[in-house]
């Protein structure tokens, strides 16, 4: 019997691994870097190691340290997660070797499926080689690993040396293993898998279906079971296929078998030889314990002949601390507060007064609703999400809502271009008009407090100024002897945390949280400004700003001050939480500062460099 396991990971899945081991009564180890060392996985396992360093290369990537750290901490066994080191055949076998149970796939089993090249040779399919403009659009993508990591789709044989050297570089970073390869790319294919769980007595289930098709970079956002519209001999099938990959490597434990299904047909495309990050939407139809089940599978149990029947339907949200609208650039900060409505399945590596880094994914947490029927899944996680507490750094949470409620996804007719086509429109702000006004009011209201309600006269207006959705809004409000007023709109009740507003006889009603300048109005995020601008705050046109913290892992060969650019010319590669982000530049012209090298550390808004636009050349815009 196991009586302590180490997560050999962070985060959300280390946590929500614990989770089920306390509920077995199993002792609970984690690791953790520096910049983890208050993470929440760390606080609340029952021991913790530190790994020394920051970056994962340094700490969660060093299987040699955590086969140690789960000696000197008593555990018996150690479970991967998913990501890092969790497809590693070499940290199995050092597991295995050290005395210790490994919860997953025998390390001959993740030799042959953890690499994809080597799964589609195992399946029959041979990866392009030479690589001609009839091929295109293909897709370059890592060996190793998972999560959208060192991927590319190239529509243009000019780019594709280059997208090879970048998927490289990101599969080192966040794999140790740089091997890449190349296969067709299918523009309107949906991303369709099956959770298979095998046991040592030679029982395989192959758990349902699941769509993963909403994806941002190749990364799943919103995931499902069953996956809809799917007819039975086309689910029968991708069930069998399934099977037979599990079987082919005599697969132990959990794993996922990923397919992309176009004009009715499967094309195999890897085997994930872990846990899923969504595999919670297949728990909640089946009514099981994935981890649990790993647990007893690793002891030696046997499963039943059968899987148990499918009830229901379930949709998962991947909450991410990221701007959408902005490249989907990660954000950083204190999460002052994270809370979703009951009824929800909440699977969080953070809680509230966490601090966000740059060093890993941004993934704050995973939303999932279980409903009879999809439509009634769909609308009660939407629902929720609408209504959740997230107070802290922009987060995709307005994305999320929206998706769920698009029509090409409530019908159940997207792919994996859903976001390569409405992401514009998903994105356009759409802020509560009356957010600001209420945020006014309750500051007001605090004030009026202190210093005795009314001391101005009525025709002398307050004047606040917020940044909300990438604009200043100004609003104008009175204190007068009955309280507070503002033009066309009855104030029904202000405090400092709500406030209650009329207007056309029907009566909203505002929460409001403040966080220094930074206040959460209901959903609505808004910064508080200064009445004057303070002007040391400008920048150069044409001067670039890192879009988010993170380091500088590459800058174009031969840029130099001095040198002529291109609107839209690659001028430097920023890394922030495991993912490249491309700096371009604006305009055509001279780029006349650079202050970036490779290493540099940078914050937000830092300047990474100026390019002086030529005369007579139109602006160019600022890409990641």
């Amino acid at each position: 019997m196991i009586a302590s396991v180490l997560v050999a990971n962070r985060g959300e899945i280390a946590c929500r691994i614990f989770r089920t081991c306390r509920e077995a009564g199993i002792r609970t180890v984690a690791v953790h870097s520096d910049a983890d060392e208050n993470a929440l996985h760390a606080r609340v396992a029952d021991a913790a190691v530190r790994l020394p360093g920051a970056s994962p290369a340094d700490t969660y990537l060093c299987g040699d340290l955590i086969v140690k750290a789960a000696v000197a901490a008593g555990a018996d066994a150690v479970h991967p997660g998913y990501g890092f080191l969790s497809e590693n055949a070499d940290f199995a076998r050092a597991v295995r070797e050290a005395g210790l149970v490994w919860i997953g796939p025998p390390p001959e089993a993740i030799e042959a499926m953890a690499s994809k090249t080597r799964a589609k040779e195992l399946m029959g399919i041979a990866p392009l080689t030479d690589v001609t403009e009839a091929d295109l659009p293909v897709l370059v993508k890592a060996a190793a690993g998972g999560g959208g990591r060192g991927m590319r789709v190239v529509r243009d044989l000019a780019d594709l040396d280059a997208e090879l050297t970048a998927a490289r570089a990101e599969a080192t970073s966040a794999f140790g293993d740089g091997e890449v390869f190349v296969e067709p790319y299918l523009e309107h294919g949906r991303h369709v898998e099956v959770q298979i769980l095998a046991d040592t007595h030679g029982t395989v289930w192959a758990l349902g279906t699941r769509d993963c098709s909403l994806q941002r970079r190749h990364q799943k956002v919103i995931e499902e079971a069953p996956a809809p519209g799917l007819t039975a001999a086309l689910t029968a099938e991708l069930h069998d296929l399934a099977v037979r990959a599990a079987r082919a490597v005599d697969y132990v434990g959990a794993g996922t078998v990923e397919f992309l299904v176009a004009d009715g047909r499967a094309h195999f495309l890897e085997m994930n030889t872990r846990l899923q990050v969504e595999h919670p939407v297949t728990e909640e139809v089946f009514g099981i314990d994935l981890v649990a089940l790993q647990l007893r599978i690793a002891e030696g149990h046997a499963l039943e002949n059968d899987p148990p029947r499918a009830c229901g339907h379930a949709v998962e949200a991947r909450l991410y601390a990221e701007d959408p609208a902005s490249g989907w650039a990660p954000q950083t900060g204190r999460l002052h507060r994270l809370a979703v409505p009951d009824g929800i399945r909440l699977d969080t590596g953070y809680t509230d007064g966490d601090d966000i880094g740059v060093h890993y994914d941004p993934m704050l947490a995973k939303a999932v609703a279980h409903a009879p029927t999809r439509a009634e899944a769909v609308r009660r996680l939407a629902g929720a999400l609408e209504r959740a507490a997230i107070h802290g750094p922009v987060t995709n949470r307005d994305l999320l809502v929206r998706s769920l409620r698009h029509e090409e996804f409530t019908s159940g007719r997207m792919d994996t271009g859903f976001y390569d086509r409405h992401l514009a429109a998903l994105t356009e702000p759409a802020p509560d008009p009356l957010a600001p006004l209420a945020a006014a009011l309750a500051d007001a209201s605090t004030r009026a407090g202190r210093f005795g309600g009314w001391r101005n006269l009525p025709s002398q207006p307050q004047v606040k100024r917020y940044a909300m959705a990438g604009e200043e809004h100004e609003v104008r409000y009175h204190h007068t002897r009955t309280g507070l007023t503002a033009d066309g709109v009855r104030v029904v009740h202000a405090d400092a945390e709500r406030v209650v507003l009329e207007t056309d006889g029907v009566q909203r009603p505002f929460t409001i949280a403040r966080y220094g300048d930074h206040l959460h109005v209901n959903t609505t995020r808004l910064t508080a400004l200064p009445r004057f601008p303070d002007p040391t705050t400008q920048h150069a046109p044409g001067s670039l700003l890192a879009p988010m913290p993170g380091t500088v892992v590459r800058v174009a060969e031969g840029l130099s001050e001095g040198a002529p650019v291109q609107a839209g010319q690659p001028l430097l590669w920023l890394e922030a939480m495991k993912m490249e982000h491309r700096i371009t530049a604006p305009t055509t012209g001279t780029l006349t500062a650079l202050n970036a090298e490779p290493g540099r550390q940078v914050e937000v808004g830092a300047l990474l460099a100026v390019v002086e636009e030529d005369a007579g050349q139109g602006r160019g815009e600022l890409r990641e």
